[in-house]
């Protein structure tokens, strides 16, 4: 069942988490590259920052983005900030969809998100929890996918396995940490494929950050997964 209280209270704390570790860096760490190809750090903060108030127009009914070409021209404008600014924003941004979630609201409600995906009102908490820890890990500042709670880990890999479930370009996969299993690609009832590993591996492997290369797999290749 989701507790979208519990996981205002995850975003919260993985927010505090990211700006003690991010207030470490210098203008110039910060103008670095992230692990995100074509991303510096600051692009990192950046999108944190207006992917809450993003949430926010979720929330309150509106628009996540007014446009792609909006959401990209607003993150490349806030890069290059200096990382005071930088960090106050991601804070102040955090604290403004820390109020949004407190209104009270029907949680059932659905909402929808970019490019037409619609959820549960419920579920945007941790879409937002995920957004931070994932991005905390792209900063590349020491903390990695085995840093990630783990009842984080468990319920992102279930998230993604679902996303990628009936997709026509992935086979029918089984994914396990020799512990736990989720099923995934087309006809996920019957899978053919197995893949083995840690669950950071599993879960970095599904979110595009690891190559999959840790991983053990039966039954044929490792299956291409795409884009998010």
């Amino acid at each position: 069942m989701i507790d979208h209280a519990r996981d205002l209270a995850s975003v919260r704390d993985a927010t505090d988490r990211l700006l003690s570790a991010a207030a470490a860096l210098d203008n110039a760490s910060a103008a670095e590259a992230s692990r995100l190809p074509g991303w510096s750090r600051g692009h990192v903060l950046a999108h944190l920052a207006r992917n809450a108030d993003a949430l926010v127009n979720v929330f309150e009914g509106r628009p996540m983005y007014p446009s792609a070409s909006d959401r990209d021209a607003d993150i490349e404008r806030d890069a290059p900030r200096a990382l005071d600014v930088q960090l106050t924003d991601v804070r102040e941004s955090a604290d403004r969809f820390r109020a949004a979630g407190a209104v009270p609201a029907d949680w059932s409600r659905t909402v929808e998100l970019r490019n037409g995906v619609t959820d549960a009102a419920a579920r945007v908490p941790f879409r937002r929890w995920a957004e931070v820890e994932l991005h905390h890990v792209d900063l590349g500042i020491g903390y990695e996918l085995e840093d990630l709670p783990e009842d984080f880990t468990e319920r992102e890999i279930a998230f993604l396995a679902a996303r990628f479930a009936g997709h026509p370009e992935v086979p029918p996969t089984r994914l396990t940490d020799s512990t736990r299993a989720w099923s995934t690609g087309r006809d996920a009832d019957a899978p053919s494929v197995t893949v083995t590993g840690p669950a950071p591996d599993l879960l970095g492997w599904l979110a595009g950050r690891r190559d999959g290369a840790a991983l053990t797999v039966t039954g044929g290749p490792l299956p291409a997964l795409p884009p998010l």
